[in-house]
């Protein structure tokens, strides 16, 4: 007879690993399948081809159907903080607030998800990256920003012991080959394993039975077919991975708010070409951010970022010796981008190959917020005495949120407050996926605590009770 575990996690980012840590600990018997493998510092792969291919589904080229929005995330250990940038902010009111309103849970407010946000802190190591760690890059960015009277802040990173001054970010992109950046490999994923959680890496998973009193969970796993059985399933795949996952299960027809409702923080990164070398891809990749009501009101902020030689290939809008003569002058390139709060909802579908379809607009409003961004940073380079100013002619996505909702109401959202799937109790989420909103901030954070927050939920019906942060056991379930 197969073993039958408490809960089976699917995929091990910011919130399955979250919840595995939480689960286990109150001594729950847990087992999280990734379609993706291992990788560790000494194993990361060296150049951006390879990172791209290797550690990103599509090989980093996910796309919208007519193309007119790129898509990346994760497929690893760990995910998407293995491969992004660890900024971890908290929500303010205009998104807490928001999300009150969309969904009726009464704990989206500031107040309400603080000791969330804390308890997950408390596991963190936080950074603050300070000036005298920043590169020309940011120090343009900051002083574009007080010529034209804008205000900004510095960004708070997961990082221990970087050095980012011998250092140079760009290649945590790739993962970190220190072991700083405070993904889930080292956090809440290492916990968990300590606790007992076991790992399959490499499963596909290909559909999800709900049953009454268990769930089975069919994939390949190192080519071979296998279920795996549990109490509870949680699907924590990320919002593609997620609803991919239920729509090819065959939800939708009872859950008609699924795949509906996506988000995905759009960007348009600007490129500015100046007579002195910025060495933008030195040192600490992101060190500001704008923190101006204005542009938060207006629905977008301006981050200093760059990218690698490959993805400056993709941005600049040339050919040929035209592109070539651009990427002669790589180290005279600053850049900054724009990523907009979207409100133009859209859906997420699959093929009768189980293959993604994704539509999201890019026209209206949330047009006009991105191009309101470009406008001010073409105005901050200007000021800066930049010689020529480039707009990058597609957009890319690196949070996707929405598709399972929650909410009270299972015609308009997916899951409830408890982060149950409507009518499969033994179905949860508490990904991007739930998010009924596009917050403008980055999720990364809130996914986590969130997920802590789901914790505490499955515990109490697990009979657990649950003091602030500690789980003390009082059932076992055989």
């Amino acid at each position: 007879m197969s073993k039958i575990y408490d809960f089976v996690i699917i995929g091990s980012g910011a919130s399955g690993s979250v919840l595995a840590h939480y689960l286990t600990a109150s001594g729950a018997n847990c087992v999280m399948l990734e379609a993706g493998r291992e990788w560790d510092k000494s194993t990361f792969p060296r150049n951006e081809m390879h990172t791209n291919s290797r550690l990103f589904w599509g090989g980093g080229m996910d796309a919208t159907t007519n193309a007119n929005l790129l898509f990346l995330r994760g497929k690893l250990l760990g995910g998407g903080t293995v491969v992004n940038q660890a900024l971890l902010d908290r929500f303010d009111d205009l998104a807490l607030d928001e999300w009150r309103e969309l969904s009726g849970v009464d704990a989206y407010s500031v107040e309400g998800m603080a000791r969330h946000y804390d308890e997950i802190e408390s596991h963190l190591n936080l950074h603050t990256i300070e000036r005298d760690e920043w590169n020309k890059n940011a120090e343009l960015y900051a002083e574009g920003f007080d010529k034209l009277g804008y205000q900004w802040a510095k960004l708070r990173r997961g990082q221990k012991d970087c050095q980012v001054d011998k250092n140079d970010c760009m290649a945590c992109l790739g993962g970190c080959r220190r072991d700083s950046k405070q993904s889930m490999l080292l956090t809440f994923l290492a916990k968990a394993r300590a606790n007992g959680l076991s790992v399959k890496t490499e499963f596909e998973v290909s559909d999800i039975a709900h049953g009454s009193h268990q769930v089975a969970v069919h994939g390949s796993h190192h080519g071979q077919q296998e279920t795996i059985y549990a109490r509870k399933c949680i699907v924590a795949a990320g919002t593609l991975g997620t609803n991919r996952l239920l729509l090819k299960s065959g939800y939708k027809e009872r859950l008609p708010a699924l795949g509906e409702r996506f988000f995905a923080h759009p960007q348009w990164m600007n490129v500015a070409m100046f007579d002195e070398e910025i060495n933008a891809h030195k040192g600490a990749l992101q060190a500001v951010k704008s923190d101006d009501m204005r542009f938060r009101k207006q629905g977008f902020k301006l981050e200093n970022v760059f990218v690698g030689p490959m993805g400056v290939t993709m941005l600049i809008p040339a050919h040929g010796m035209e592109l070539l003569n651009y990427m002669e002058r790589y180290r005279y390139m600053a850049s900054m981008e724009v990523c907009i709060r979207d409100v133009e909802a859209g859906t997420i579908r699959v093929n009768s190959k189980g293959r993604l379809q994704i539509t999201k607009p890019m026209q209206g409003e949330d047009l006009r917020r991105g191009m309101a961004g470009v406008k001010v940073v073409k105005e901050i380079y200007q000021r800066l005495g930049a010689r020529e100013f480039i707009t990058s002619n597609f957009n890319f996505s690196l949070h996707q949120m929405g598709g399972c909702s929650i909410g009270s109401s299972p015609e308009r959202s997916v899951v409830n407050e408890s982060y149950q799937v409507h009518g499969h109790e033994n179905l949860i989420i508490a990904d991007g996926s739930v998010f009924p909103s596009a917050p403008g901030i980055n999720p990364s954070l809130t996914i986590m605590a969130n997920s802590h927050r789901a914790s505490e939920c499955i515990l109490k019906e697990f009979g657990v009770k649950t003091e602030g942060c500690t789980a003390k056991k009082e059932q076992v379930h055989e």
